[in-house]
């Protein structure tokens, strides 16, 4: 049976996800950057993160050797990401720099500073392994994306707790179990 890209993309746009975006200088020097979704953690030890760029985008060619930066975005930021995706619509904001030069976004949910680590083949795409140097965390909400279109998470939203009293003698956690004794 022969897949459908267009079905495809359709069907995994199903998983939200956050939106990042990656940034790095280019090879003029200047700040360079693209939305991404395609980003997960890898390990802590080493702290590895995972992003995966179109091989035809200029950052594609710029990220494997060169410190880049994951901006994880906030949720009042989906013009940023749009500028990013290739619809420019603003003048960006840039945060102070690090000791490695790598440019981050200002007013962003967290930022998570990187070496390039390795690359793999991901067919049409790279995946890039990224060796954290520097993070840090802000305050808020973050922005989403799900089935092709951006969101929030709504005022009634609450994180599920984490029921540390259920883990068991094999190390296994249930965390179904704050909704089951209805503390959530």
């Amino acid at each position: 049976m022969a897949i459908d890209p267009k079905e495809l993309r359709r069907c995994l746009g199903h998983f939200a996800t956050g939106v990042t975006v990656i940034t790095c200088r280019g090879e003029d020097g200047a700040p360079h950057g693209a939305t991404v979704n395609a980003f997960t953690a890898v390990s802590l030890e080493p702290p590895l993160v995972l992003v995966s760029l179109d091989r035809r985008s200029r950052l594609c060619a710029l990220a494997g050797s060169r410190p880049f930066t994951v901006n994880v975005l906030e949720a009042g930021q989906k013009e940023l990401a749009l500028h990013f995706a290739g619809r420019p619509n603003q003048e960006v904001r840039w945060a102070r720099g690090n000791e490695w030069g790598v440019p981050r976004l200002a007013g962003t949910l967290a930022h998570i500073s990187c070496t390039p680590w390795r690359s793999y083949d991901g067919g049409d795409h790279v995946l890039f392994l990224g060796e954290v140097q520097q993070f840090r965390v802000h305050p808020g909400r973050p922005l989403l994306f799900h089935e092709g279109q951006f969101h929030q998470l709504g005022e009634e939203h609450r994180p599920l707790l984490w029921d540390r009293s259920a883990d068991g003698p094999d190390g296994g956690v249930s965390f179904f179990s704050a909704v089951t004794a209805g503390r959530v």
